[in-house]
């Protein structure tokens, strides 16, 4: 399906999967109870489905950045002892931005989210940027909402790495961003 189609068919009410036309907007951002069904819609944004995804990343045409929060080492871990966090997967030529995605950003990731977005878009207020996390999770809708809101070209991938897994599509490790 082409980047139009997979728009065009939402167009026409075709609810993306891991959606629930049922589940209603919030008037600002999802403040909790992140992994729950969300809506098929994003305020001033666009809704892509698995197959005009796979246009994107084949294209190129649009940043990917996956909002999934980063594991932290625990704090009750002795300090000196090596921590390794399992690999993160993520769609191919994704960016991992994690917590973006939270509904109340402390104002020192606000500005960073924000002057990020002015670097990987260089700029440019037509280049798409599509975020995800996994499916039935509330942090990419509020990060999608959220870059709409500052005038950026917003994406959201409701199905996430799940959907994009259970359609047979590869992924590749990532590195988060802005996490120590």
């Amino acid at each position: 399906m082409s980047l139009a189609a997979g728009f065009l068919a939402l167009g026409m009410g075709i609810a993306p999967a891991g959606t629930d036309p049922g589940v209603p907007i919030p008037e600002t951002f999802r403040m909790d109870d992140y992994r729950s069904a969300v809506p098929t819609t994003v305020p001033g944004g666009l809704v892509l489905d698995t197959g005009a995804m796979q246009n994107v990343v084949v294209g190129g045409e649009a940043v990917l950045i996956d909002v999934l929060p980063a594991p932290r080492r625990p704090d009750a871990m002795r300090p000196g002892v090596p921590w390794l966090p399992a690999r993160h997967q993520a769609l191919p030529g994704s960016l991992w931005w994690p917590d973006v995605g939270r509904g109340a950003l402390a104002p020192e990731l606000e500005n960073r989210f924000r002057h990020r977005l002015h670097e990987v878009t260089a700029g440019r207020p037509d280049k798409l940027v599509v975020f995800y996390c996994l499916s039935n999770c509330w942090m990419s809708w509020n990060a999608a909402r959220r870059a709409a809101a500052m005038g950026i070209r917003a994406g959201w991938y409701p199905e996430g790495v799940d959907g994009w897994r259970a359609a047979g599509l590869p992924t590749e490790d990532v590195k988060p961003e802005g996490v120590e």
